[in-house]
């Protein structure tokens, strides 16, 4: 069975000023989740599922999965908050979504092969999908073993303002042992930087691995998930802005010793449009790939 891509793409893109997941960046409009389609289909993936919120639902039909008939199978699926298992309660004002681990188990259903999960917005790189692929492939029939795709922070850095990375801590066997969320990331003067709580920085290397939500699992990953969220909103529930990471959801299950999570390390450059700013460099990479033979000028025919 080939394994599945789950694409997150139902955040707003408060920064970005709309929804950039339907803003074409490639010659014929293409826009990132386009490339990362293709990417994922010449690796060796067999399906395609999307998470999104039911309000742009005909907008992204007409405009995004109407690309890829004949092409790779494709369903869609709803984050919304009210999507939670039964029994469990959370506060009725709440208007924000639970974050990227609730949008993950909104594939419970319809997921049933090892499965890559990814953000909408971001460029990955063809190498990363080839690697995730071989890892998914072969994880067939296993459970509790994971793996995420690591970048070098040096190259995921955004030319437009500072960024929000998963720094990582990896053993001697390539296995995370922790991942911590840093903000504010920066490069000055040459150096990597972020601020500490004390007001002083924290100097990252070039190559320190950091997470870009680029993962693979098993489909028990869903079980251990709707637990942990049904912990999270009997704890948590009644709060109006808290939200259910999947770098949190690893964080317990490796600390808990329920499963691994090995950490390819991949050369590739990331990209991707975090601020409005980001558009034109990222259209001129596209362009660069194209030139270079990476993709064809018309993705989807």
């Amino acid at each position: 069975m080939k394994p599945t891509l789950l694409i997150l793409a139902a955040g707003m893109g408060s920064r970005y000023g709309g929804l950039k997941q339907l803003d074409g960046i490639g010659p014929c409009g293409e826009t990132i989740m386009d490339y990362s389609v293709f990417d994922a289909k010449r690796a060796g993936f067999g399906k395609i599922v999307f998470v999104i919120r039911s309000n742009f639902k005909d907008d992204f039909f007409e405009r995004i999965v109407s690309r890829y008939t004949n092409h790779i199978d494709v369903e869609v699926v709803y984050q919304e908050i009210e999507n939670v298992p039964d029994g469990c309660t959370f506060n009725p004002e709440r208007t924000k979504p639970w974050g990227t681990n609730h949008a993950v188990l909104m594939g419970k259903n319809v997921i049933r092969s090892p499965f890559a999960v990814i953000n909408a917005d971001d460029f990955y790189g063809q190498q990363s999908y080839g690697e995730l692929a071989e890892f998914l492939v072969a994880s067939e029939g296993k459970r509790n073993h994971y793996c995420m795709v690591g970048y070098h922070v040096g190259n995921t850095l955004s030319e437009s303002g500072t960024v929000s990375r998963g720094v990582c801590s990896v053993d001697s066997n390539h296995f995370l042992s922790s991942i911590v969320e840093c903000g504010k990331i920066e490069r000055v003067g040459g150096v990597i930087r972020y601020p500490k709580t004390d007001g002083s920085f924290a100097v990252l290397e070039d190559d320190t691995p950091v997470s870009m939500n680029m993962w693979g699992f098993t489909p028990d990953y869903f079980d251990y998930s709707e637990e942990a969220f049904c912990a999270f909103l009997e704890k948590r529930g009644q709060e109006l802005t808290s939200e259910f990471y999947i770098p949190t959801m690893i964080n317990d299950l490796i600390v808990s010793k329920k499963i691994t999570c090995e950490v390819l390390r991949t050369p590739s450059k990331w990209f991707g449009v975090t601020y409005s700013e980001d558009k034109e460099q990222v259209v001129a990479k596209i362009n660069q790939l194209i030139k270079e033979g990476c993709y064809p000028k018309q993705l989807w025919e």
